[in-house]
């Protein structure tokens, strides 16, 4: 576990129980079959999803091909940034690789316990800063690392999950064919 996500769990475990109260309060739990969707395009992403078990990808439609852009995987948070920081419709769709439960809380509920407990607002930005730092290091990958290399680091990090995630899924999150993953996988 990196330093910033033993961060963030401290500072969940560290929160006042009238906090963690309230924020069990605006949280339920979602079971979801494999293939169903958490968020569809052009919907608005009014919910974030800590993933508890299973798998969901996010991809969005270019020319009616699926472009997987996200794979989360246990403790992971699911949402689609922009939809849910706008409010507006998202560009992409949130979904249900393996069967999954997912802890979900409302936008709108978060929103309104920010203002009763201001160390919530703490909270959110512990999140968006793990975002980010995810985002840059993917673009990183993205620009400095070969598609082998990409190949293996995803083994590295989820190597018990990722034999679940359909290969063609695999391929379109690493940026490659899915006769280079073929290729790859072949060599490892």
């Amino acid at each position: 576990m990196d330093a910033h996500l033993q961060k963030l769990n401290a500072f969940l475990e560290n929160l006042d129980a009238d906090v963690k109260t309230a924020l069990d309060s605006i949280s339920k739990t979602e079971h979801h079959d494999k293939g169903a969707y958490l968020l569809r395009q052009g919907d608005v992403c009014r919910k974030s999803y800590f993933v508890a078990e299973g798998i969901v990808r996010k991809f969005y439609l270019d020319e009616g091909k699926e472009i997987t852009t996200e794979i989360c995987f246990q403790n992971d948070l699911a949402v689609s940034f922009n939809s849910y920081v706008q409010q507006k419709p998202s560009e992409e769709f949130i979904q249900a690789v393996t069967k999954t439960t997912v802890s979900v809380t409302d936008y709108a509920a978060f929103q309104s316990l920010k203002t009763q407990f201001p160390e919530l607002a703490q909270l959110d930005l512990l999140m968006t800063e793990q975002y980010a730092m995810w985002l840059e290091n993917r673009l990183f990958q993205f620009h400095t690392l070969n598609a082998t290399q990409r190949y293996s680091q995803l083994m590295a990090k989820e190597p018990q999950f990722v034999r679940h995630v359909p290969l063609t899924h695999i391929a379109s999150y690493l940026g490659i064919s899915l006769e280079t993953l073929s290729r790859i996988r072949a060599k490892n």
